[in-house]
C-alpha cells in the first residue's frame, strides 16, 4: 500500500472478496522526498486507510536494497550518458522481488498491488500472461514488463479491470481518505523543490560539454552532459531561430553533445539489451523461428505503440526492426513488445 487511491482500493476489493489481507508499505528512501510514494505523508495515508478497512498494516524497511538497485544505478546511468527508468527498476528489484520474496517467506499466498494491468491465467498451452489494464489512459503494463511466470503466478492486480473513475468512486463510497488524492507521477527521491540536477550533482561530478551539429560545428555548451538525453530539444544552449534541433548523440567521455534535425533521429532498427520474455512458450517459438512479427513496441510509459518485427540474434540479443523509421530510443529506456492485439505483453528490455 503506497498511500495512493489505487492500492487502497486494491486492498478493499480483496478484503470484500473474502481474502485475509495485510497492508504493507515499503520504506525505501530515507532522504528528502515531497513527491512519488516515499514521503512520510504517503506512509501515514497507507496506515490510516488500513485502519479504515480494518486491516493490519506493517512497514518493511528496504532502504539498503533501494539504494543498491535503484538509486545507485540511476546515478551511474547518468554518468554513463544513459537515461534511467527508476520506476521500472523499483518494480524489478523491490516490489516483485524483495517484497514478493518476503511475503512468501512469511506464508502469504500472493502479493497484490494497485497497478493498472491484468494477470491472465494460463490457457491453451500458454503460460501466465500480462495484459494491459482496462483503463488504457492509466495502463501500467509497460513498467511491469519484466514479470515472468513465477512473478505472475503469485501476483494479484485487483484494479486492473477498472477504469480510474471507477476506482475513485469505489474509494469515495468507502469513505477512504485517498479517494481524491492526486496520482503520483514523479521519481520519489527527486524533490520538486531541488530537482534532478541538484540530486545528481550532489552525488556525482557534473561536466560541461560542447554542443555541435552533425557537421561538427560548435553551437554552444551545456553545463552538465550527464543530464542530457537523446531526443532532448530544450536546454541545449544554442542560438535561437531556425529549425528545431534535437539531441542525436551524447558522448560523456568526449564531453560532446551532437544535435540534429528531427529526421536525424530516425532509425530503421533498435537494439535491446537484457531482454526478458513473460511467457516461456513464446520465447521458445521466437527462438525457433528467429523472428516474432509483427509486434507492437512501446518505448515510454504512455507512448503510442509502433509496429516492428522482433529479430533474435546470437546469445539472446534482440533487434527491433521498425516497419517505418522511428525516433531512436534513448539508451537505458525500456522497450516493450506487445502482441498484435496490443493487449498482451510479450517481453521487454533496455534500449542499447
Amino acid at each position: 500500500m503506497s498511500g495512493g487511491v489505487d492500492s487502497s482500493v486494491a486492498a478493499a476489493l480483496l478484503r470484500d472478496a473474502g481474502h485475509e489481507v495485510v497492508g504493507v508499505t515499503m520504506k525505501l528512501w530515507g532522504g528528502e522526498s515531497d513527491t512519488g510514494c516515499c514521503s512520510v505523508a504517503d506512509v501515514d495515508d497507507a496506515r490510516r486507510v488500513a485502519q479504515q478497512l480494518g486491516l493490519d498494516h506493517v512497514v518493511f524497511n528496504f532502504g539498503d536494497d533501494f539504494a543498491a538497485h535503484v538509486v545507485e544505478p540511476y546515478l551511474e546511468d547518468h554518468v554513463a550518458g544513459r537515461t534511467p527508468n527508476p520506476c521500472v527498476e523499483c518494480n524489478r528489484h523491490l516490489k516483485f522481488a524483495r517484497l514478493a520474496d518476503r511475503a512468501e517467506q512469511l506464508g502469504f499466498d500472493a502479493l497484490a498491488t494497485g497497478h493498472h494491468a491484468r494477470v491472465v491465467a494460463p490457457t491453451d498451452g500458454r503460460g501466465w500472461r500480462l495484459g494491459r489494464g482496462a483503463d488504457r489512459s492509466k495502463d501500467q503494463s509497460y513498467v511491469l514488463h519484466m514479470l515472468g511466470q513465477r512473478d505472475l503466478a503469485r501476483t494479484l492486480l485487483p484494479v486492473g479491470e477498472l477504469r480510474k473513475p471507477e476506482v475513485r468512486a469505489h474509494a469515495a463510497a468507502l469513505g477512504l481518505r485517498t479517494a481524491a488524492k492526486a496520482d503520483s507521477q514523479d521519481v520519489c527521491f527527486i524533490t520538486s523543490q531541488h530537482g534532478r540536477r541538484a540530486f545528481v550533482g550532489s552525488r556525482r561530478p557534473m561536466h560541461a560539454a560542447t554542443v555541435v551539429d552533425t557537421a561538427g560545428r560548435c553551437l554552444g555548451e551545456v553545463p552538465a552532459v550527464e543530464l542530457v538525453t537523446v531526443g532532448q530539444r530544450k536546454g541545449l544552449g544554442g542560438p535561437g531561430g531556425g529549425p528545431a534541433r534535437y539531441v542525436v548523440d551524447v558522448d560523456v567521455a568526449a564531453r560532446q553533445v551532437t544535435v540534429g534535425l528531427r529526421d536525424d533521429l530516425l532509425v530503421e532498427a533498435q537494439d535491446a539489451l537484457g531482454w526478458r520474455w513473460v511467457d516461456g512458450a513464446i520465447e521458445d517459438a521466437v527462438l525457433a523461428a528467429g523472428t516474432a512479427g509483427p509486434v507492437l513496441v512501446q518505448v515510454s510509459a504512455h507512448g503510442q505503440p509502433r509496429p516492428a518485427t522482433l529479430v533474435m540474434g546470437d546469445g539472446g540479443a534482440v533487434s527491433l526492426r521498425w516497419h517505418d523509421p522511428e525516433r531512436r530510443v534513448a539508451p537505458g529506456q525500456s522497450v516493450v513488445a506487445y502482441d498484435p492485439t496490443d493487449e498482451i505483453v510479450l517481453g521487454g528490455g533496455l534500449a542499447a
